[in-house]
């Protein structure tokens, strides 16, 4: 049984391997045919890069590098009419472009569209520099070009189906904390927690005190377990109470920090609960016996 191509095993792999497209024409790479060197005018940038934002100063450094000691690695390229288009080395390309070299080593191959497409994910999915929200645009834009299903995508790019899903759901995210995400004011382990939560303006106010507070992952997601267990109680008092009023009494910003203070050095749920002025309680929640016993042991010192 003929098995579709993993191109998620790396770049590197794609060199010297025949693969089927997904129209069914092939494409043959060759990594014994010569490296050939290209006016850099005639290379035009990958329609398809994933990436959109660079750093000035990582770019600054490749192209020193590259005055020192040229390109080691060639750019992989396609023709298309008279010039040729990148399939990959977007870096590489602009680092040259910024030492002004006149002319580049690249690779030239038959790529189609959607081998192009599969070849700038595969550069860039473990990139660590390259951002969840560009991860995910990316793969949205294969799926919706190829007209692909997750799991033909995963099978494709050699990853599995959950970790495609987790990238494309981060799409429907409020464009705040997209942006957020983008800017690295909040990562990827923080996006999956916020998109548990079922209020876009809940999702973006969580995302902002993230940020204000510095919260870790573990932190936001003891914190939305705890206003959900608040919510569930609260619901509880108001069914139980009939139509007996409650008394809301705000924190002061003194008790907010303590209870983030708390929440981040026990790394377990921490509320204080006002129920007058000077009356409250303090509720300390845990996962697990072991979370038991460390608060015990820290409580008795």
């Amino acid at each position: 049984m003929h098995t579709k191509p993993r191109l998620g095993r790396g770049l590197d792999a794609l060199l010297g391997e025949t693969h089927e497209s997904g129209d069914g024409s092939t494409a043959t790479l060759d990594p014994t045919t010569p490296t050939s060197r290209l006016p850099i005018e005639l290379i035009q940038h990958n329609p398809y890069q994933p990436r959109k934002q660079f750093d000035d100063d990582e770019l600054l450094q490749l192209s020193e590098s590259i005055r020192n000691h040229g390109i080691l690695q060639p750019l992989v390229v396609r023709p298309v009419g008279e010039h040729y288009q990148l399939i990959a080395g977007e870096r590489r390309l602009r680092a040259a472009q910024v030492a002004g070299l006149a002319e580049v080593p690249v690779h030239i191959v038959d790529f189609n569209d959607q081998q192009v497409l599969e070849a700038a994910l595969v550069e860039n999915i473990q990139r660590t520099d390259l951002n969840p929200i560009e991860k995910a645009q990316g793969f949205k834009d294969y799926l919706d070009r190829f007209g692909m299903t997750q799991e033909q995508s995963a099978q494709r790019l050699g990853m599995d189906r959950t970790s495609v899903s987790n990238f494309v759901n981060l799409l429907n995210l409020p464009p705040e904390v997209q942006d957020a995400v983008r800017a690295n004011q909040i990562h990827l382990g923080h996006a999956k927690i916020l998109k548990g939560v079922s209020s876009p303006a809940e999702q973006i106010a969580l995302c902002k005190e993230t940020i204000q507070k510095g919260l870790s992952v573990k932190a936001l997601e003891l914190l939305v377990k705890e206003r959900k267990n608040s919510k569930a109680e609260a619901g509880s008092d108001t069914s139980a109470q009939g139509e007996t009023s409650k008394i809301v009494v705000e924190k002061s910003s003194h008790v907010l920090g303590i209870e983030n203070e708390i929440r981040q050095k026990l790394a377990v749920r921490f509320e204080v609960k006002l129920k007058a002025k000077d009356k409250g309680q303090i509720v300390i929640g845990f996962e697990s016996n072991d979370d038991f016993e460390r608060i015990i042991e820290t409580l008795r010192r």
